[in-house]
C-alpha cells in the first residue's frame, strides 16, 4: 500500500474537519481523541504533533468556523454602501438573514449541553467582528453622525448585547421578555454611539 504523504497545513486542516464532522454527530463529551484518529486512518503521533489535547482541538474547530463567519462579514461589509447609518443598518440585517457555511454546527452549538462551546464561540466572534463595526462607527464619527471617542469599545459592547442577551442558546427567554429585549436594544445602542433618536430603530425587527 502506497503511503500518502500531505503537507503539514492540509493535515491539520484535515484533522479538524474530522473533528467538526465528530463533535456534530457524537457531541464533544462523547468524541475522543482515538475517534479522530480512527476516522482518519492516522497514527496517534501524527494527530498529537498538531493538537495536544482534545481541548486544544476544540479551540482549532471553533477557530475554523469563526473565521468562515467573519470571512462573510468581511463580504457583506464590502457590499455597503452610503453613510455610516446606511452601512451599518445593511451590515446588521444582512447578517442576521445570511446562511453560514458552517450553519449546521452553529445550530447543534444552539443544543442544550452545548453552551460551554457555544459561549467560547460567541467570546471569539465578538473580538474579531468588532474591528468591522468599528471601521462604521469611525466613518459615523467623521460624518458627525455619531459622538463615541470609543469605535471600537462600543462595538464589542453593541455586539455583546446582540449575541449573548438575545441568544435563545445561552438565555431561554419567553416571547414577551425576548420582544422587551428587542425594543430597548435600539434606545441602548444609540445612546452607545451618540446617536440620532430612532436611527436604530430598524434593529427591533432584526431580533424580533
Amino acid at each position: 500500500m502506497v503511503r500518502i504523504v500531505k503537507k503539514a497545513g492540509e493535515r491539520r486542516e484535515e484533522i479538524i474537519a474530522a473533528a467538526g464532522e465528530l463533535f456534530l454527530v457524537r457531541g464533544y463529551d462523547r468524541t475522543t481523541m482515538k475517534h479522530v484518529m480512527e476516522r482518519l486512518q492516522i497514527a496517534k503521533g501524527t494527530i498529537y504533533h498538531y493538537f495536544k489535547s482534545k481541548e486544544e482541538l476544540l479551540d482549532a474547530v471553533l477557530d475554523s468556523i469563526v473565521a468562515n463567519l467573519v470571512e462573510e462579514m468581511q463580504a457583506i461589509a464590502a457590499e455597503a454602501q452610503g453613510d455610516a447609518l446606511e452601512r451599518l443598518r445593511y451590515l446588521i440585517i444582512k447578517s442576521a438573514t445570511v446562511d453560514s457555511h458552517d450553519q449546521e454546527m452553529l445550530d447543534h452549538l444552539h443544543q442544550p449541553g452545548n453552551t460551554g462551546m457555544h459561549l467560547r464561540l460567541l467570546a471569539k466572534l465578538i473580538i474579531l467582528q468588532a474591528p468591522i463595526y468599528a471601521e462604521f462607527i469611525r466613518q459615523g464619527c467623521e460624518e458627525n453622525l455619531f459622538t463615541t471617542e470609543h469605535p471600537l469599545e462600543s462595538a464589542e459592547f453593541i455586539l455583546a448585547a446582540i449575541q449573548f442577551l438575545t441568544d435563545m442558546g445561552i438565555y431561554p427567554w419567553s416571547p414577551e421578555q425576548m420582544t422587551r429585549r428587542a425594543l430597548a436594544l435600539p434606545a441602548l445602542v444609540e445612546a452607545q454611539l451618540g446617536a440620532p433618536k430612532g436611527s436604530f430603530g430598524f434593529m427591533e425587527v432584526v431580533l424580533s
